[in-house]
């Protein structure tokens, strides 16, 4: 068996992992990389391998990062299936459609400048037609339901309480050669423990092979609790300085967690009843998803959506959806306190970008931070807090207040990390670390050795291949 690394690795986005195994080849995600423009517009047009000759495709779920380059996956000549979760599936079909519209809007923007520069133009990495096709390939499975992949290969996906339909990858593996059966382990993208709306990440007992994410690596949470009690304190101190609260969200799982604890901090009157409004598309097609699987509800939401007296958590008095141009432009004539959640999360293209515009030299206001930030992304800049940013190419001072909460955060921290891989009865032979930043890598691979006893950990450079 052959494995290389070709995305997410001392970096966290971008995952893409290519396996041979008995001649035929695997690919573990097929992400879009994010960074500088002209970089990640390079790598992600250019494919490092042959999509005609690979065989298959597992997704462990539908955020970008992972799913977004599948498009031009099949338009390089992909002709396999794609193997993921139901609900995982259905989120793709809105997310990539939507990651085409972006692509063409920041073409467009682009090659109206080129243009005037005389400079060549610039052509989309795929088309929403492309995205639309892509999706023909895709086949859901169920959680816990053993799927046989390839000869000597079989998939089975569990729980990775992450975002609705995010799995983690088990693949049981009979090599032609005779070697004894091993088992490997994609952690995918791992959630947090004692989130509210999905379960929690499923502990595995063993693996020979291990290939674990690493965002947060070497940094400790907020607990819910304290990420919900700073959350109604920015609030509060926001609603007093008479300003807004503009919160750049992704639009799957982010988004749908915030609505839920602004809805009990609503009910329980810790924070005023002022306007929220969710200012993108894609959240509002995506929330109805939620309420289509019931499969990867924790205990406490199953509870709710079930019981027809319940109010909707994801619906209640003060939230309004805007849906239409119009109505996210009206939003700009706004004098009263208000929050605003819009995509994209990490403010490279979207509507929040048009809020942040009109908001960000606000001293009253509030821009709220709650994920992680990559490199080079506004998002990353407004969490350093850069005197000036640019917004469509304008300068823009930052005076608005920069909050980040990463109690939200949907991915594990270095705790969590360890205490999931801490479940593997059975130490892997080798473990890959991927999906981090080095520091956050490097410091996880330390913990996974000194604290845990785990022999042959990697932090891996891109492109390198390991034989097993």
């Amino acid at each position: 068996m052959e494995i290389q690394f070709h995305g997410a690795v001392r970096t966290v986005t971008g995952s893409q992992h290519l396996l041979t195994i008995n001649g035929r080849q695997i690919l573990l995600d097929c992400g879009l990389f994010q960074g500088k423009r002209q970089e990640s517009y390079q790598r992600n047009q250019q494919l490092p391998y042959d999509a005609r000759a690979v065989d298959v495709l597992i997704l462990s779920h539908a955020h970008i990062d992972h799913s977004g380059n599948i498009p031009n996956l099949v338009k390089s000549g992909f002709r396999g299936d794609i193997i993921c979760t139901y609900a995982t599936r259905d989120l793709c079909a809105l997310m990539l459609r939507d990651s085409a519209k972006i692509q063409a809007y920041d073409i467009e923007y682009l090659n109206k400048k080129r243009e005037r520069a005389g400079e060549p133009l610039l052509h989309p990495i795929y088309t929403l037609a492309d995205a639309v096709e892509s999706l023909k390939n895709f086949i859901g499975i169920g959680y816990e339901r053993p799927y046989r992949l390839l000869p000597g290969v079989t998939l089975t996906f569990y729980d990775a309480g992450h975002m609705l339909g995010s799995a983690i990858v088990m693949l049981e593996i009979e090599e032609e050669t005779g070697k004894r059966p091993l088992r490997l382990v994609f952690s995918g993208d791992l959630g947090r423990p004692d989130r509210p709306i999905l379960r929690d990440p499923t502990f595995i007992d063993a693996a020979d092979i291990l290939i674990i994410e690493s965002t947060y690596g070497n940094r400790l949470h907020d607990t819910i609790e304290e990420a919900s009690k700073k959350l109604e304190q920015t609030i509060n101190d926001t609603f007093r300085r008479g300003g807004k609260i503009i919160v750049p969200s992704f639009a799957v799982g982010r988004t749908q967690e915030l609505v839920y604890h602004l809805h009990q901090l609503i009910e329980k009157r810790d924070i005023p009843r002022l306007p929220i409004f969710v200012d993108s598309p894609l959240a509002i097609d995506a929330t109805s998803i939620y309420r289509l699987h019931p499969e990867a509800y924790d205990a406490e939401m199953a509870a709710i959506m079930l019981d027809a007296s319940q109010r909707n958590p994801f619906g209640f008095d003060m939230i309004r959806y805007t849906r239409s141009t119009a109505e996210s432009k009206e939003l700009n004539f706004l004098h009263e306190s208000a929050v605003i959640i819009s995509a994209s999360g990490m403010a490279e293209a979207g509507r929040i970008l048009h809020h942040l515009k009109n908001n960000i030299e606000d001293p009253r206001n509030t821009i709220l931070i709650v994920g992680w930030q990559a490199p080079h992304t506004l998002g990353r800049r407004l969490v350093e807090r850069e005197r000036k940013v640019k917004i469509f190419g304008d300068a823009y001072e930052l005076k608005a207040k920069v909050v980040t909460l990463n109690g939200f955060s949907a991915h594990a921290d270095r705790h969590e990390l360890l205490q999931w891989a801490a479940h593997l009865q059975k130490r892997p032979q080798r473990t890959f670390v991927v999906h981090g930043e080095p520091e956050a890598s490097i410091s996880l691979a330390e913990g996974l050795q000194s604290e845990l006893g785990f022999s042959q950990v990697h932090v891996l450079e891109l492109g390198e291949k390991f034989e097993i």
